[in-house]
Protein backbone atom coordinates (compact mmCIF):
# COMPACT_ATOMS: atom_id res chain seq x y z
CA UNK A 1 0.00 0.00 0.00
CA UNK A 2 3.13 2.34 0.60
CA UNK A 3 4.40 1.47 -2.51
CA UNK A 4 1.25 2.66 -4.16
CA UNK A 5 1.20 5.84 -2.48
CA UNK A 6 4.48 6.45 -3.14
CA UNK A 7 4.09 5.55 -6.93
CA UNK A 8 0.26 7.61 -7.41
CA UNK A 9 2.57 10.58 -6.07
CA UNK A 10 4.69 9.76 -8.64
CA UNK A 11 2.17 11.65 -11.29
CA UNK A 12 -0.29 10.94 -13.97
CA UNK A 13 -3.93 11.32 -14.53
CA UNK A 14 -6.15 11.09 -10.89
CA UNK A 15 -8.36 8.56 -12.72
CA UNK A 16 -6.25 6.46 -13.83
CA UNK A 17 -4.49 6.12 -10.13
CA UNK A 18 -7.30 5.84 -9.07
CA UNK A 19 -8.59 2.38 -11.75
CA UNK A 20 -4.88 0.96 -10.78
CA UNK A 21 -5.51 0.68 -7.14
CA UNK A 22 -8.43 -0.50 -7.26
CA UNK A 23 -7.51 -3.92 -9.48
CA UNK A 24 -4.12 -3.87 -7.09
CA UNK A 25 -6.39 -4.32 -4.25
CA UNK A 26 -8.71 -6.89 -5.44
CA UNK A 27 -5.40 -8.95 -6.31
CA UNK A 28 -4.27 -8.37 -2.57
CA UNK A 29 -7.36 -9.52 -1.42
CA UNK A 30 -7.69 -12.60 -3.43
CA UNK A 31 -4.56 -14.08 -2.24
CA UNK A 32 -4.77 -13.25 0.77
CA UNK A 33 -7.56 -15.53 0.89
CA UNK A 34 -6.16 -18.14 -1.12
CA UNK A 35 -3.83 -18.04 1.77
CA UNK A 36 -5.84 -18.10 4.95
CA UNK A 37 -7.66 -21.08 3.03
CA UNK A 38 -4.63 -22.83 2.42
CA UNK A 39 -3.89 -22.60 5.95
CA UNK A 40 -6.48 -23.40 6.75
CA UNK A 41 -6.76 -27.01 5.66
CA UNK A 42 -2.96 -27.70 6.33
CA UNK A 43 -3.63 -27.27 9.78
CA UNK A 44 -6.64 -29.26 9.52
CA UNK A 45 -4.55 -32.06 7.80
CA UNK A 46 -2.20 -31.69 10.50
CA UNK A 47 -3.45 -31.73 13.60
CA UNK A 48 -6.52 -34.87 12.24
CA UNK A 49 -3.63 -38.26 13.31
CA UNK A 50 -5.64 -41.72 13.48
CA UNK A 51 -6.65 -42.74 16.91
CA UNK A 52 -4.11 -43.52 19.27
CA UNK A 53 -5.71 -47.15 19.73
CA UNK A 54 -5.13 -48.14 16.21
CA UNK A 55 -1.66 -47.98 16.27
CA UNK A 56 -1.27 -51.36 17.19
CA UNK A 57 -3.26 -52.87 14.40
CA UNK A 58 -2.12 -53.54 11.40
CA UNK A 59 -0.02 -50.83 9.21
CA UNK A 60 -1.43 -50.05 5.98
CA UNK A 61 -0.26 -51.22 2.71
CA UNK A 62 0.41 -49.51 -0.79
CA UNK A 63 -0.74 -46.23 -1.63
CA UNK A 64 -2.47 -45.75 2.31
CA UNK A 65 0.88 -46.96 3.76
CA UNK A 66 3.06 -44.09 1.55
CA UNK A 67 0.21 -41.28 2.80
CA UNK A 68 0.63 -42.41 6.07
CA UNK A 69 4.46 -41.93 6.03
CA UNK A 70 3.90 -38.91 4.59
CA UNK A 71 0.98 -37.70 7.03
CA UNK A 72 4.05 -38.80 9.79
CA UNK A 73 7.13 -36.85 8.05
CA UNK A 74 5.31 -33.70 8.38
CA UNK A 75 3.87 -34.05 11.84
CA UNK A 76 6.75 -32.53 14.21
CA UNK A 77 6.48 -35.63 16.68
CA UNK A 78 9.45 -38.04 15.87
CA UNK A 79 8.98 -40.47 17.98
CA UNK A 80 5.74 -41.73 16.25
CA UNK A 81 7.82 -42.38 12.97
CA UNK A 82 10.35 -44.54 15.39
CA UNK A 83 7.36 -46.44 16.28
CA UNK A 84 6.23 -46.96 13.16
CA UNK A 85 9.87 -48.78 12.06
CA UNK A 86 9.82 -50.74 15.35
CA UNK A 87 6.24 -51.90 14.44
CA UNK A 88 7.26 -52.69 10.71
CA UNK A 89 10.36 -54.78 12.15
CA UNK A 90 8.37 -56.58 14.42
CA UNK A 91 5.92 -57.55 11.86
CA UNK A 92 8.93 -59.02 9.78
CA UNK A 93 10.13 -60.85 12.04
CA UNK A 94 7.27 -62.44 13.32
CA UNK A 95 6.39 -63.57 9.13
CA UNK A 96 9.90 -64.71 9.02
CA UNK A 97 9.22 -66.84 11.89
CA UNK A 98 6.25 -68.19 11.42
CA UNK A 99 7.44 -68.94 8.06
CA UNK A 100 9.97 -71.47 9.61
CA UNK A 101 7.75 -72.73 12.05
CA UNK A 102 5.27 -73.80 9.04
CA UNK A 103 7.78 -75.02 7.39
CA UNK A 104 8.89 -77.24 10.27
CA UNK A 105 5.89 -78.42 10.43
CA UNK A 106 5.43 -79.96 6.97
CA UNK A 107 8.74 -81.35 6.61
CA UNK A 108 7.40 -83.04 9.92
CA UNK A 109 10.64 -82.73 11.70
CA UNK A 110 11.63 -84.48 14.48
CA UNK A 111 13.30 -81.52 16.19
CA UNK A 112 9.89 -80.56 18.41
CA UNK A 113 11.57 -78.71 20.33
CA UNK A 114 12.98 -76.03 17.76
CA UNK A 115 9.18 -75.94 16.38
CA UNK A 116 7.79 -75.39 19.38
CA UNK A 117 10.43 -72.53 20.03
CA UNK A 118 9.30 -71.19 16.96
CA UNK A 119 5.77 -71.39 17.47
CA UNK A 120 6.76 -69.75 21.22
CA UNK A 121 8.81 -66.53 19.51
CA UNK A 122 5.73 -65.36 17.40
CA UNK A 123 3.33 -65.61 20.06
CA UNK A 124 5.43 -63.22 21.94
CA UNK A 125 6.48 -61.09 19.29
CA UNK A 126 2.29 -60.73 18.63
CA UNK A 127 1.88 -60.28 21.83
CA UNK A 128 4.56 -57.63 22.51
CA UNK A 129 3.02 -55.57 19.37
CA UNK A 130 -0.43 -55.75 20.70
CA UNK A 131 0.38 -53.51 23.88
CA UNK A 132 -1.90 -50.87 25.13
CA UNK A 133 0.20 -48.96 27.03
CA UNK A 134 2.38 -46.91 24.76
CA UNK A 135 0.31 -43.95 24.90
CA UNK A 136 -0.73 -41.56 27.51
CA UNK A 137 -4.47 -40.73 28.11
CA UNK A 138 -4.31 -37.60 25.76
CA UNK A 139 -2.71 -39.58 23.38
CA UNK A 140 1.23 -38.91 23.09
CA UNK A 141 4.01 -40.92 23.16
CA UNK A 142 5.86 -41.48 26.24
CA UNK A 143 9.49 -41.84 25.53
CA UNK A 144 10.53 -43.79 28.25
CA UNK A 145 7.68 -46.34 27.43
CA UNK A 146 9.03 -46.15 23.84
CA UNK A 147 12.47 -46.83 24.60
CA UNK A 148 11.28 -49.73 26.77
CA UNK A 149 9.54 -51.49 23.97
CA UNK A 150 12.27 -50.61 21.35
CA UNK A 151 14.36 -52.25 23.85
CA UNK A 152 11.94 -55.73 24.45
CA UNK A 153 11.30 -55.59 20.75
CA UNK A 154 15.22 -55.52 19.35
CA UNK A 155 15.76 -58.48 22.05
CA UNK A 156 13.56 -60.72 20.03
CA UNK A 157 14.51 -59.89 17.09
CA UNK A 158 18.27 -60.61 17.92
CA UNK A 159 16.38 -64.28 19.61
CA UNK A 160 14.77 -64.60 16.18
CA UNK A 161 17.73 -64.43 14.08
CA UNK A 162 20.00 -66.50 16.12
CA UNK A 163 17.23 -69.30 15.65
CA UNK A 164 16.34 -68.97 12.11
CA UNK A 165 20.23 -69.02 11.27
CA UNK A 166 21.17 -71.51 13.54
CA UNK A 167 18.16 -73.69 11.62
CA UNK A 168 18.54 -72.83 8.21
CA UNK A 169 20.55 -75.20 7.37
CA UNK A 170 17.91 -78.01 8.51
CA UNK A 171 16.20 -76.71 6.12
CA UNK A 172 18.44 -76.30 3.02
CA UNK A 173 18.06 -79.64 1.28
CA UNK A 174 21.39 -79.18 -1.05
CA UNK A 175 23.17 -78.75 2.61
CA UNK A 176 21.56 -81.32 4.45
CA UNK A 177 22.74 -83.46 1.29
CA UNK A 178 25.89 -82.16 1.72
CA UNK A 179 26.31 -82.81 4.96
CA UNK A 180 24.89 -86.35 5.17
CA UNK A 181 27.51 -87.55 2.28
CA UNK A 182 30.10 -85.60 4.95
CA UNK A 183 29.01 -87.96 7.58
CA UNK A 184 28.70 -91.20 5.77
CA UNK A 185 32.11 -90.61 4.27
CA UNK A 186 33.70 -90.15 8.27
CA UNK A 187 31.82 -92.74 9.36
CA UNK A 188 33.22 -95.20 6.67
CA UNK A 189 36.33 -94.16 7.64
CA UNK A 190 36.13 -94.56 11.09
CA UNK A 191 34.48 -97.77 10.71
CA UNK A 192 37.76 -99.22 8.20
CA UNK A 193 39.91 -98.14 10.62
CA UNK A 194 38.21 -99.77 13.80
CA UNK A 195 38.09 -102.87 11.80
CA UNK A 196 41.86 -102.89 10.61
CA UNK A 197 42.44 -101.74 14.78
CA UNK A 198 40.12 -104.55 15.82
CA UNK A 199 41.86 -107.04 13.66
CA UNK A 200 45.00 -106.20 14.67
CA UNK A 201 44.03 -106.42 18.49
CA UNK A 202 42.43 -109.69 18.33
CA UNK A 203 45.26 -111.32 16.26
CA UNK A 204 47.66 -109.81 19.08
CA UNK A 205 44.91 -111.27 22.20
CA UNK A 206 44.51 -114.36 20.22
CA UNK A 207 48.55 -115.09 19.40
CA UNK A 208 49.98 -114.28 22.57
CA UNK A 209 50.73 -117.03 25.24
CA UNK A 210 47.99 -115.49 28.40
CA UNK A 211 49.74 -115.78 31.42
CA UNK A 212 48.05 -118.54 33.07
CA UNK A 213 49.36 -120.86 30.23
CA UNK A 214 52.74 -119.59 30.85
CA UNK A 215 52.04 -120.21 34.42
CA UNK A 216 51.06 -123.88 34.11
CA UNK A 217 54.34 -124.68 31.47
CA UNK A 218 56.81 -123.29 34.10
CA UNK A 219 54.89 -124.92 37.16
CA UNK A 220 55.26 -128.44 35.09
CA UNK A 221 59.00 -127.77 34.15
CA UNK A 222 59.55 -127.23 37.89
CA UNK A 223 58.34 -130.42 38.65
CA UNK A 224 60.40 -132.20 36.33
CA UNK A 225 63.44 -130.48 37.55
CA UNK A 226 62.87 -130.78 41.14
CA UNK A 227 61.75 -134.63 40.69
CA UNK A 228 63.57 -135.93 37.73
CA UNK A 229 63.64 -139.33 39.05
CA UNK A 230 59.90 -139.18 38.70
CA UNK A 231 60.38 -138.46 34.86
CA UNK A 232 62.49 -140.74 33.51
CA UNK A 233 62.33 -141.44 29.62
CA UNK A 234 60.53 -144.81 28.89
CA UNK A 235 60.33 -147.39 26.17
CA UNK A 236 58.00 -147.30 23.47
CA UNK A 237 54.99 -149.53 23.95
CA UNK A 238 54.29 -151.66 21.01
CA UNK A 239 50.55 -150.30 20.32
CA UNK A 240 52.12 -147.25 19.05
CA UNK A 241 52.80 -148.83 15.75
CA UNK A 242 49.59 -151.21 15.94
CA UNK A 243 47.57 -150.40 12.95
CA UNK A 244 44.67 -152.53 14.27
CA UNK A 245 44.18 -149.70 16.62
CA UNK A 246 42.51 -145.96 16.58
CA UNK A 247 45.94 -143.76 15.93
CA UNK A 248 45.24 -139.92 16.65
CA UNK A 249 47.94 -137.25 16.03
CA UNK A 250 47.82 -133.83 18.01
CA UNK A 251 50.33 -130.83 17.01
CA UNK A 252 50.72 -128.54 19.71
CA UNK A 253 52.41 -126.28 21.95
CA UNK A 254 49.04 -126.04 24.16
CA UNK A 255 49.34 -128.01 27.25
CA UNK A 256 45.78 -127.48 28.67
CA UNK A 257 44.54 -127.63 24.57
CA UNK A 258 45.92 -131.07 24.28
CA UNK A 259 44.80 -132.65 27.49
CA UNK A 260 41.21 -131.51 26.65
CA UNK A 261 41.34 -133.18 22.93
CA UNK A 262 42.69 -136.25 24.95
CA UNK A 263 40.40 -136.38 27.52
CA UNK A 264 37.23 -135.54 25.40
CA UNK A 265 38.21 -138.22 22.81
CA UNK A 266 38.39 -140.81 25.44
CA UNK A 267 35.48 -139.71 27.56
CA UNK A 268 33.44 -140.38 24.13
CA UNK A 269 35.03 -143.44 23.53
CA UNK A 270 33.24 -146.62 23.75
CA UNK A 271 36.20 -149.00 23.95
CA UNK A 272 39.53 -146.13 25.02
CA UNK A 273 41.83 -148.96 25.72
CA UNK A 274 41.98 -149.30 21.52
CA UNK A 275 42.48 -145.44 20.98
CA UNK A 276 46.31 -143.77 21.00
CA UNK A 277 47.80 -140.64 21.20
CA UNK A 278 50.91 -139.23 19.37
CA UNK A 279 51.20 -135.79 20.54
CA UNK A 280 54.50 -134.10 18.73
CA UNK A 281 55.55 -130.68 20.48
CA UNK A 282 58.58 -128.00 20.00
CA UNK A 283 61.39 -128.72 22.20
CA UNK A 284 60.51 -125.98 24.36
CA UNK A 285 57.38 -127.39 25.54
CA UNK A 286 58.06 -131.12 25.86
CA UNK A 287 59.37 -131.41 29.01
CA UNK A 288 56.15 -129.47 30.48
CA UNK A 289 53.82 -132.10 27.85
CA UNK A 290 55.43 -135.11 29.03
CA UNK A 291 55.15 -133.86 32.53
CA UNK A 292 51.54 -133.44 32.26
CA UNK A 293 50.96 -136.67 30.78
CA UNK A 294 53.04 -138.23 33.69
CA UNK A 295 51.05 -136.49 36.44
CA UNK A 296 47.59 -136.66 34.92
CA UNK A 297 47.86 -140.36 33.00
CA UNK A 298 44.93 -140.73 29.86
CA UNK A 299 42.13 -142.38 31.60
CA UNK A 300 40.32 -145.60 30.56
CA UNK A 301 43.72 -147.47 29.06
CA UNK A 302 43.55 -145.20 26.03
CA UNK A 303 47.91 -145.30 24.92
CA UNK A 304 49.87 -141.71 24.50
CA UNK A 305 53.27 -141.08 23.54
CA UNK A 306 54.82 -137.52 23.28
CA UNK A 307 57.48 -135.98 21.21
CA UNK A 308 59.06 -133.38 20.32
CA UNK A 309 59.95 -132.44 16.63
CA UNK A 310 63.64 -133.14 16.88
CA UNK A 311 62.99 -136.64 17.70
CA UNK A 312 62.53 -137.38 13.79
CA UNK A 313 65.85 -136.81 12.29
CA UNK A 314 64.60 -136.78 8.57
CA UNK A 315 63.04 -133.28 9.57
CA UNK A 316 65.15 -131.22 8.29
CA UNK A 317 65.41 -128.07 6.20
CA UNK A 318 67.63 -130.13 3.31
CA UNK A 319 64.88 -132.35 3.37
CA UNK A 320 61.76 -130.58 4.16
CA UNK A 321 61.63 -127.30 1.80
CA UNK A 322 59.26 -125.51 4.47
CA UNK A 323 62.06 -125.67 7.23
CA UNK A 324 64.43 -124.19 4.55
CA UNK A 325 61.56 -121.33 3.77
CA UNK A 326 60.40 -120.65 7.42
CA UNK A 327 64.01 -120.41 8.66
CA UNK A 328 64.79 -118.08 5.91
CA UNK A 329 66.00 -114.76 6.49
CA UNK A 330 64.04 -113.42 3.18
CA UNK A 331 61.08 -115.15 5.03
CA UNK A 332 61.84 -113.51 8.56
CA UNK A 333 61.87 -110.11 6.67
CA UNK A 334 58.27 -110.48 5.14
CA UNK A 335 56.94 -111.77 7.86
CA UNK A 336 57.90 -109.63 10.79
CA UNK A 337 60.10 -106.43 9.79
CA UNK A 338 57.10 -105.36 7.64
CA UNK A 339 54.57 -106.14 10.48
CA UNK A 340 52.69 -102.68 11.54
CA UNK A 341 52.74 -101.75 7.43
CA UNK A 342 50.80 -104.83 6.25
CA UNK A 343 48.58 -105.02 9.35
CA UNK A 344 47.69 -101.23 9.49
CA UNK A 345 47.49 -101.42 4.79
CA UNK A 346 45.19 -104.57 4.98
CA UNK A 347 43.70 -106.98 7.85
CA UNK A 348 43.26 -110.28 5.29
CA UNK A 349 47.59 -110.05 6.12
CA UNK A 350 46.65 -110.99 9.61
CA UNK A 351 47.40 -114.84 8.53
CA UNK A 352 51.17 -113.90 7.40
CA UNK A 353 51.85 -112.33 10.80
CA UNK A 354 50.25 -115.86 12.36
CA UNK A 355 53.02 -117.71 14.42
CA UNK A 356 50.67 -120.84 13.67
CA UNK A 357 51.71 -120.43 10.01
CA UNK A 358 55.96 -120.03 10.32
CA UNK A 359 55.50 -122.92 13.03
CA UNK A 360 56.89 -126.18 11.91
CA UNK A 361 53.90 -127.85 13.84
CA UNK A 362 51.64 -126.59 11.25
CA UNK A 363 52.95 -128.35 8.36
CA UNK A 364 53.62 -131.64 9.93
CA UNK A 365 50.57 -133.04 8.44
CA UNK A 366 52.14 -133.40 5.28
CA UNK A 367 54.78 -135.95 6.66
CA UNK A 368 51.97 -138.49 8.21
CA UNK A 369 53.55 -141.61 6.69
CA UNK A 370 57.16 -140.77 7.49
CA UNK A 371 56.59 -140.02 11.28
CA UNK A 372 54.32 -143.18 11.02
CA UNK A 373 55.74 -145.91 8.67
CA UNK A 374 53.91 -148.56 10.12
CA UNK A 375 50.01 -147.07 10.17
CA UNK A 376 47.32 -147.54 7.71
CA UNK A 377 44.68 -144.66 8.79
CA UNK A 378 45.53 -141.83 11.09
CA UNK A 379 43.06 -139.42 12.51
CA UNK A 380 44.58 -136.01 12.81
CA UNK A 381 43.08 -133.40 15.44
CA UNK A 382 43.74 -129.56 15.83
CA UNK A 383 44.47 -128.79 19.08
CA UNK A 384 41.36 -126.27 19.34
CA UNK A 385 38.50 -129.10 18.94
CA UNK A 386 36.48 -130.95 21.76
CA UNK A 387 35.27 -134.55 20.54
CA UNK A 388 31.74 -135.22 21.50
CA UNK A 389 30.88 -138.48 20.14
CA UNK A 390 33.17 -141.80 19.49
CA UNK A 391 34.91 -141.60 16.39
CA UNK A 392 35.79 -145.01 15.58
CA UNK A 393 33.27 -144.80 13.11
CA UNK A 394 35.50 -142.61 11.22
CA UNK A 395 37.79 -145.62 10.20
CA UNK A 396 35.12 -147.64 8.70
CA UNK A 397 34.41 -144.78 6.11
CA UNK A 398 35.50 -145.90 2.56
CA UNK A 399 37.25 -143.49 1.58
CA UNK A 400 37.05 -144.94 -2.52
CA UNK A 401 39.98 -144.99 -3.21
CA UNK A 402 40.27 -140.93 -1.95
CA UNK A 403 43.43 -140.00 0.58
CA UNK A 404 41.79 -137.24 2.59
CA UNK A 405 38.38 -137.91 4.50
CA UNK A 406 37.44 -134.14 5.74
CA UNK A 407 33.99 -132.08 5.78
CA UNK A 408 33.50 -129.48 2.70
CA UNK A 409 33.20 -125.60 3.82
CA UNK A 410 31.91 -124.03 0.61
CA UNK A 411 28.87 -122.63 0.04
CA UNK A 412 27.52 -120.08 -2.98
CA UNK A 413 30.92 -118.64 -3.94
CA UNK A 414 32.93 -118.85 -0.86
CA UNK A 415 35.79 -121.21 0.61
CA UNK A 416 36.21 -121.62 -3.15
CA UNK A 417 40.26 -122.33 -4.39
CA UNK A 418 39.85 -118.85 -5.89
CA UNK A 419 40.12 -117.65 -2.46
CA UNK A 420 43.48 -119.40 -1.21
CA UNK A 421 45.59 -119.56 -4.63
CA UNK A 422 46.80 -117.18 -6.99
CA UNK A 423 44.74 -118.07 -10.10
CA UNK A 424 46.60 -115.21 -12.07
CA UNK A 425 49.19 -117.54 -12.20
CA UNK A 426 49.72 -119.47 -14.73
CA UNK A 427 50.57 -122.66 -12.69
CA UNK A 428 47.90 -122.10 -10.57
CA UNK A 429 45.40 -121.13 -13.37
CA UNK A 430 46.84 -124.51 -15.71
CA UNK A 431 46.30 -127.34 -13.43
CA UNK A 432 43.03 -126.08 -10.47
CA UNK A 433 39.47 -125.10 -11.32
CA UNK A 434 39.22 -121.52 -9.00
CA UNK A 435 35.78 -122.72 -8.17
CA UNK A 436 36.58 -126.26 -6.69
CA UNK A 437 35.53 -126.75 -2.85
CA UNK A 438 37.68 -125.80 -0.28
CA UNK A 439 37.35 -128.27 2.74
CA UNK A 440 38.61 -128.20 6.32
CA UNK A 441 41.60 -128.85 9.14
CA UNK A 442 40.86 -129.73 12.09
CA UNK A 443 39.77 -133.33 11.85
CA UNK A 444 40.94 -135.50 8.81
CA UNK A 445 41.37 -139.14 8.16
CA UNK A 446 44.35 -139.82 6.22
CA UNK A 447 44.61 -143.61 4.37
CA UNK A 448 48.49 -143.48 4.18
CA UNK A 449 48.48 -146.47 2.26
CA UNK A 450 46.97 -144.08 -0.29
CA UNK A 451 49.36 -141.19 0.47
CA UNK A 452 51.85 -143.20 -0.05
CA UNK A 453 50.71 -144.79 -3.58
CA UNK A 454 49.61 -141.45 -5.05
CA UNK A 455 53.04 -139.47 -3.46
CA UNK A 456 51.39 -136.85 -1.98
CA UNK A 457 54.26 -135.66 0.19
CA UNK A 458 56.27 -135.25 -2.69
CA UNK A 459 53.66 -133.35 -4.30
CA UNK A 460 53.53 -131.10 -1.43
CA UNK A 461 57.69 -130.64 -1.46
CA UNK A 462 57.17 -129.71 -5.39
CA UNK A 463 54.76 -127.13 -5.04
CA UNK A 464 56.70 -125.59 -2.03
CA UNK A 465 59.58 -125.26 -3.62
CA UNK A 466 57.32 -123.78 -6.60
CA UNK A 467 56.15 -121.12 -4.33
CA UNK A 468 59.45 -120.22 -3.06
CA UNK A 469 58.88 -116.43 -3.44
CA UNK A 470 55.33 -116.52 -2.29
CA UNK A 471 53.61 -115.99 -5.45
CA UNK A 472 51.35 -119.16 -5.25
CA UNK A 473 49.91 -118.98 -2.09
CA UNK A 474 50.78 -116.98 1.03
CA UNK A 475 52.20 -118.72 4.01
CA UNK A 476 49.78 -121.09 5.54
CA UNK A 477 48.75 -124.70 5.86
CA UNK A 478 45.65 -124.47 4.06
CA UNK A 479 46.48 -123.81 0.37
CA UNK A 480 49.08 -126.28 0.26
CA UNK A 481 46.94 -128.65 1.63
CA UNK A 482 44.06 -128.28 -1.12
CA UNK A 483 46.54 -128.57 -3.89
CA UNK A 484 48.37 -131.80 -2.63
CA UNK A 485 44.72 -133.53 -2.32
CA UNK A 486 43.13 -132.08 -5.16
CA UNK A 487 41.01 -134.89 -6.63
CA UNK A 488 41.88 -137.06 -3.18
CA UNK A 489 39.55 -135.68 -1.09
CA UNK A 490 36.32 -137.78 -0.10
CA UNK A 491 33.68 -135.42 1.36
CA UNK A 492 32.55 -136.17 5.12
CA UNK A 493 29.09 -136.01 6.35
CA UNK A 494 28.97 -132.30 8.00
CA UNK A 495 27.78 -133.67 11.14
CA UNK A 496 31.12 -135.07 11.39
CA UNK A 497 32.70 -131.63 12.05
CA UNK A 498 31.04 -128.47 12.85
CA UNK A 499 33.50 -125.38 12.78
CA UNK A 500 33.11 -121.43 13.85
CA UNK A 501 33.12 -121.38 17.61
CA UNK A 502 36.00 -119.47 17.50
CA UNK A 503 34.21 -116.30 15.30
CA UNK A 504 30.44 -117.35 14.70
CA UNK A 505 28.45 -116.22 17.34
CA UNK A 506 25.23 -117.69 15.21
CA UNK A 507 25.90 -121.31 14.71
CA UNK A 508 23.11 -123.61 15.43
CA UNK A 509 22.83 -125.23 19.30
CA UNK A 510 20.95 -128.37 18.07
CA UNK A 511 23.99 -128.61 14.99
CA UNK A 512 26.58 -128.47 17.67
CA UNK A 513 25.15 -130.64 19.68
CA UNK A 514 24.75 -133.51 16.62
CA UNK A 515 28.39 -132.83 15.96
CA UNK A 516 30.75 -135.89 16.24
CA UNK A 517 33.61 -132.78 16.91
CA UNK A 518 33.21 -129.03 17.73
CA UNK A 519 35.80 -126.81 16.03
CA UNK A 520 37.29 -123.62 17.74
CA UNK A 521 39.10 -122.02 14.47
CA UNK A 522 39.43 -118.00 14.73
CA UNK A 523 40.69 -115.50 16.82
CA UNK A 524 38.20 -117.03 19.63
CA UNK A 525 40.46 -119.91 21.24
CA UNK A 526 38.01 -121.32 24.51
CA UNK A 527 41.09 -121.44 26.80
CA UNK A 528 41.76 -116.60 25.95
CA UNK A 529 39.08 -114.60 27.57
CA UNK A 530 37.53 -113.10 24.34
CA UNK A 531 36.34 -116.53 24.09
CA UNK A 532 32.75 -116.42 23.23
CA UNK A 533 30.50 -117.12 26.25
CA UNK A 534 28.09 -119.58 24.56
CA UNK A 535 30.62 -121.97 23.30
CA UNK A 536 33.28 -121.82 25.87
CA UNK A 537 31.66 -124.12 28.85
CA UNK A 538 31.66 -127.47 25.46
CA UNK A 539 35.57 -126.88 26.54
CA UNK A 540 35.65 -125.98 30.00
CA UNK A 541 33.98 -128.90 31.23
CA UNK A 542 37.02 -131.47 29.92
CA UNK A 543 39.30 -129.43 31.68
CA UNK A 544 40.80 -130.79 34.38
CA UNK A 545 39.93 -129.16 37.07
CA UNK A 546 41.42 -131.56 39.82
CA UNK A 547 45.15 -131.19 38.37
CA UNK A 548 46.92 -128.71 41.29
CA UNK A 549 48.95 -126.80 38.87
CA UNK A 550 45.46 -125.66 36.78
CA UNK A 551 44.11 -124.14 40.15
CA UNK A 552 47.41 -122.62 41.46
CA UNK A 553 47.42 -120.95 37.71
CA UNK A 554 44.54 -119.30 38.15
CA UNK A 555 42.61 -120.47 34.81
CA UNK A 556 39.45 -118.10 33.87
CA UNK A 557 36.99 -121.49 33.34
Amino acid sequence: MAIAVRSTRGGGSGGVGAGFRSLFSYRIFISALFSLLFIATVSVLLTSRPPPTHHHSRLPTGANAYMHRTFLALNSDPLKTRLDLIYKQANDHITLVKTYAAYARKLKLENSKQLKMFDDLAKNFSDLTSKPSLFETDGNLDEDVLRQFEKEVKDRVKFARLMVAESKENYDNQLKIQKLKDTIFSVSESLGKAKKNGALASSIAAKSIPKSLHCLAMRLVEERISHPEKYKEELPKAEFEDPSLYHYAVFSDNVIAVSVVVRSVVKNAEEPWKHVFHVVTDRMNVAAMKVWFRMRPVEGGAHLEVKAVEDYSFLNSSYAPVLRQIESAKKQRFNFEKTTENVTKDGSNMKLKNPESMSILNHLRFYLPEMYPKLHKILLLDDDVVVQKDLTGLWKIDLAGKVNGAVETCFGSFHRFSQYLNFTHPLIKERFNPKACAWAYGMNVFDLDGWRREKCTETYEEWQNLNEDRTLWKLDALPPGLITFYSLTKSLDKSWHVLGLGYNPSISMDEINNAAVIHYNGNMKPWLDIAMNQYKNLWTKYVDNDMEFVQMCNFGV
